[in-house]
């Protein structure tokens, strides 16, 4: 009597750990952006090297009066009443905080709580990457999913890619779990070097490391230095979260999500 195989179960396109971390860390992500801003509040101008105070001069600054809200960066001033510097709270009562109580965590204004879910969700946030990159390399996530052949870096290759998207087609017929040259390129980014800058940088703020590991803030040129590059990497993983909304959206965004969540089964090509 023959045997009937049991057909075996195709492998899945997002292994626990990722989806773990991916949930995980957009908690945090969202958590840390929100009382950040809280923290920013208490003073928001940013500097280069190691001192900032309100005389000296500051590249970027949030501006606040009873009449008007702006943002400055350089010499170029926009008006931002209404939304930063100057608006209204829920009970209509004009605030001049640099960003509004719907952005920031808590939703009033209390540095001392800021730090506290800051710091909380930071250490979160850091060792959750730290196993995520160990994890990485060794189930050969790296190697296998995000590594660029050298025909990818053929600028007619990147080229295609972009005008790929601009097509919104960002991946070949069949090729669905496959990575494109300018997904590769934004994951290693974001997961190698933004991400980890956003650590270290946030490290080297804290005065405590600064005693003890001085070498960290000379290597972002001094706090204050180290405080503006903190920020600008905020606003990328703000853009790339926005970007990576809008690929989502073009790509379906209910099948996307809940194969982030229970798995989804691998169409062909590589899984993450």
């Amino acid at each position: 009597m023959k045997m009937t195989e049991t057909p075996k179960r195709k492998p899945l396109r997002h292994r626990l750990t990722t989806r773990l971390w991916h949930w995980i860390n957009a908690l945090c992500l969202l958590v840390l952006i929100m009382s950040g801003l809280t923290i920013f509040n208490a003073h928001p101008r940013l500097y280069w090297g190691e001192y900032g105070a309100n005389g000296d001069y500051a590249w970027a600054a949030v501006g606040s009066s009873q009449t008007l809200g702006y943002v400055r960066i350089g010499e170029t001033k926009i008006e931002t009443t209404g939304f930063i510097g100057n608006w209204r709270d829920n009970d209509g009562k004009i605030q001049t905080w640099a960003f509004p109580g719907w952005a920031t965590i808590p939703s009033y204004y209390s540095l001392a709580e800021g730090r506290r879910w800051h710091f909380f969700f930071a250490w979160i946030f850091s060792v959750g990457l730290g196993f995520f990159m160990i994890r990485s390399l060794f189930n050969r996530h790296v190697q296998r999913d995000l590594h660029i052949t050298r025909a990818e870096w053929r600028p007619s290759h990147i080229w295609r890619d972009i005008k790929n998207h601009m097509r919104l087609r960002f991946h070949a017929p069949g090729a669905v779990s496959i990575y494109n040259i300018l997904q590769k390129l934004s994951y290693i980014g974001v997961i190698f070097v933004l991400l980890p800058l956003m650590i270290f940088s946030g490290l080297a703020m804290s005065p405590a490391m600064d005693a003890n590991w001085p070498w960290l803030t000379d290597l972002f040129g001094g706090r204050q230095s180290a405080r503006s590059i903190h920020f600008i990497g905020m606003f990328l993983l703000v853009l790339f979260f926005i970007v990576h909304m809008l690929a989502l959206l073009f790509a379906g965004p209910i099948k996307q999500t809940w194969e982030m969540i229970i798995g989804g089964e691998r169409e062909g090509g590589s899984n993450a």
